[in-house]
């Protein structure tokens, strides 16, 4: 009796040790899959943050554009902390003098189109480059505030008072004042300058005394500050100007036409004097460095939604499509 109670013991004691082994076994299997897991989101976070994008995307050019690209860089940068977007606003001229250099910069904005002269030395230097449409301009002609007589001219008007052929307002109409007109532009660094010159006054020269300069703010605080001052440049200014200098409505023939949103168009009323804007790319910077290539895309996707409110109008949406699928096969 004593005999069959020893060996059951043994039989229970047995039993739970086999029970204890087994019950280990699956809490040490299941430590072991708690700690892979851990193990692979870990090497999972590791491999997300290295994705993220870092350095700079560097890029100069038109002060026309400048509104535009400072807006969609600070929105990029928004959403991609490791990477400084830097935009100066040298002129679209000087510009492409240091995006067309040994590690120039890596866009170049532009409010005309790049020239014969700039293509060869692109190919000179072994630069390839990405022509990127970023929106419509409408270059604006304006005067002081005060200027209640000349709020509409013809384009012919325009030209004549920039070539020199009036010299008083009284010139034009003899009803206004006979008051010298004095002209003020952007210097020759500046598409805007190059556009009115060559697409406007048709290559003849402009009036000898007219003031020109580097700054567009300066410009803006010139005419506002001269009652017989008239100027140009781009709508982008003049709207966020408005409390400063006045915009003329130019007549093309069919009426005096104001620049806007709504009309400035390639097609439009405005189109005589509308021109697109644009950035141009060095491919090989977007092939070697991901945020330039990534800041491109944005450009692409995004320029039409901050146009309006920087001034510009839009370009149509199946150009904008067209453009990004040819940046997206950019390698």
């Amino acid at each position: 009796m004593k005999f069959k109670k020893y060996l059951l013991f043994l039989v229970v004691a047995a039993l739970a040790f086999v029970l204890a082994a087994c019950g280990g076994s699956d809490s040490e299997e299941e430590n072991n899959n708690s700690e892979d897991t851990s193990s692979e989101n870990a090497n999972a976070e590791g491999d997300s943050e290295s994705a993220e994008l870092e350095g700079s995307v560097v890029i100069d050019g038109s002060g026309t554009v400048f509104p535009l690209m400072s807006r969609l860089a600070e929105e990029y940068m928004m959403n991609n902390e490791g990477v400084s977007v830097e935009v100066s606003r040298a002129g679209t001229s000087a510009g492409f003098e240091r995006f067309l250099a040994e590690d120039g910069t890596d866009f170049n904005d532009a409010s005309r189109l790049i020239k014969d002269e700039e293509k060869a030395k692109a190919e000179e230097l072994g630069i390839e480059i990405m022509e990127i449409k970023v929106a419509l301009d409408g270059l604006t002609i304006v005067t002081h505030p005060e200027n209640d007589w000349a709020s509409e001219l013809t384009e012919d008007q325009v030209k004549g008072i920039f070539m020199g052929e009036y010299t008083n307002w009284s010139d034009i109409n003899p009803d206004w004042p006979e008051e010298k007109i004095q002209t003020y532009g952007p210097n020759e660094n500046h598409g805007t300058y190059e556009f009115f010159y060559e697409n406007i006054l048709e290559e003849q020269d402009l009036v000898g005394d007219i003031n020109l300069q580097q700054d567009y703010s300066t410009l803006v605080t010139l005419v506002a500050e001269d009652k017989n001052a008239i100027g140009f440049f781009g709508f982008g200014y003049y709207d966020s100007n408005k409390d400063k200098v006045n915009a003329v409505g130019i007549d093309f023939g069919e009426g005096a036409v104001t620049p806007s949103l709504e009309t400035i168009g390639e097609e439009g009323p405005y189109a005589n004097f509308t021109r697109p804007v644009f950035t141009y790319l060095n491919v090989g910077m977007a092939e070697e460095k991901a945020q330039v290539l990534d800041y491109a895309k944005f450009v692409a996707e995004e320029a039409n939604t901050f146009a309006g409110e920087t001034g510009f109008a839009p370009i149509p949406d199946e150009e904008a499509q067209t453009q990004l699928e040819e940046i997206e096969g950019i390698k």
